[in-house]
């Protein structure tokens, strides 16, 4: 069974920095989009960023673009969400997910997802 697994969450204070990682099992070109999605309690899971594997494209939601970026790390199964400028409402469970099968990147359609991390950020 595919795993995906995040790591990187924590408790920072506004305007703090974080660097979320996820590490699939086969390499990331294997999936055609690894995205970050994200849920607060009461919410719905929301998109947050993408990176299309074929050609590295990257793709944000307008509440953290100039503020997280998504990227390929040197680590072929990795790929990480640095998260700058970090505000209260960033707080959420943060879950990566590979294979995209829906209708866009955005939409929660993905064939694998890890189990979460926890970003908290204070005020």
């Amino acid at each position: 069974q595919v795993q995906l697994v995040e790591s990187g969450g924590g408790s920072v204070q506004a305007g703090g920095s974080l660097t979320l990682s996820c590490t699939t099992p086969r390499p990331t070109e294997d999936y055609n989009y690894i995205s970050w999605f994200r849920q607060s309690q009461g919410k719905k899971r929301e998109g947050v960023a993408a990176l299309r594997t074929s050609n590295r494209s990257t793709y944000y939601a307008d509440s953290v673009k100039g503020r997280f970026t998504i990227s390929q790390a040197g680590d072929s199964n990795t790929v990480t969400l640095q998260m700058d400028g970090l505000m209260p409402e960033d707080t959420a469970t943060y879950y990566c997910a590979a294979d995209l099968a829906g209708r866009a990147w955005n939409f929660p359609e993905y064939v694998y997802w890890g189990q979460g991390t926890q970003v908290a950020v204070s005020s």
